[in-house]
């Protein structure tokens, strides 16, 4: 059985079959000039889920990340969205159906921080009304409405990421693309980032994600793809996938996964004793 998927604003909504993915990533390579960063990339992505990908710096996560949102190009492979090639969609078109939260947010003007986060409403054709209260509720989720009337040039790296974040739910995407979006965060706002993800996902979206915090992707994704060497290996629950062997491989460095707490998994990595 086939369900509608739909999206608000004006972009034509899409069929899915009950279990099929929104993503659909096979046999992707891709290199920047002679450097070959990603090597038979194979990930789906499903409604209703978040995705983390996981590895050590350089392994192709934002690379991956880039390729799968359509911001680069795959020289090899196939990436579709929602059935058909990222490559056939429209710039307005894609901005409709995903939203991206880059890894770092440059603003060379000053932007009020409620001027960027309106910029996510730029790709739909709805009242102004319905934009302000859009932004408005995006402001509070991400907890920067009280920046609204600041110049974004003006915020601490945090603030900047919560402004971008507040932008990314603004567009009202049903793919979310976060790129490290708890790196520059406090405790209590990545654990709130990380919520809205979850709500975000609660609600129907797919959300994909790179992290760095093992732990904290592993209390919030469903699903964890681990990355090495520019390839996934391995995917799956972040129970099935991180294991005390398998991450202290990849990261090169003893790590101990331990489960307490009704499979709460908390990550031990091995340290010399403090002289």
């Amino acid at each position: 059985m086939r369900k509608r998927h739909c999206v608000p604003g004006d972009w034509d909504p899409v069929s899915l079959s009950a279990g099929e993915p929104v993503i659909c990533a096979r046999a992707v390579n891709f290199g920047y000039g002679n450097h070959q960063v990603l090597h038979g990339v194979d990930l789906d992505v499903f409604p209703g889920e978040v995705v983390g990908l996981l590895g050590p710096n350089g392994t192709g996560k934002s690379t991956l990340l880039g390729v799968l949102s359509g911001d680069f190009v795959s020289a090899e492979g196939r990436v579709e969205v929602y059935g058909r090639p990222i490559a056939s969609y429209e710039r307005r078109e894609l901005a409709q159906v995903r939203a991206v939260m880059p890894q770092q947010s440059e603003f060379p003007f000053a932007y009020l921080a409620h001027d960027i986060v309106n910029m996510g409403r730029s790709c739909w054709r709805t009242s102004e009304a319905e934009d302000e209260a859009i932004v408005l509720e995006a402001m509070i989720k991400t907890d920067v409405a009280g920046l609204a009337d600041r110049d974004i040039t003006r915020l601490s790296g945090g603030e900047k990421a919560r402004v971008t974040l507040a932008r990314v739910l603004a567009q009202r995407s049903q793919i979310i693309f976060l790129d490290e979006p708890t790196a520059a965060l406090d405790i209590s706002h990545q654990e709130r980032t990380m919520e809205l993800c979850r709500e975000q996902a609660e609600a129907g979206v797919a959300v994909v994600a790179v992290m760095h915090d093992i732990q904290l992707a592993a209390a919030y994704c469903d699903r964890i793809a681990l990355m090495d060497g520019g390839t996934i290996v391995a995917c799956g629950s972040p129970r099935d996938v991180l294991t005390s062997e398998r991450v202290s491989e990849v990261y090169d460095w003893p790590i101990e996964i331990c489960v307490v707490r009704e499979d709460e998994i908390v990550v031990l990595p091995g340290r010399c004793a403090r002289r």
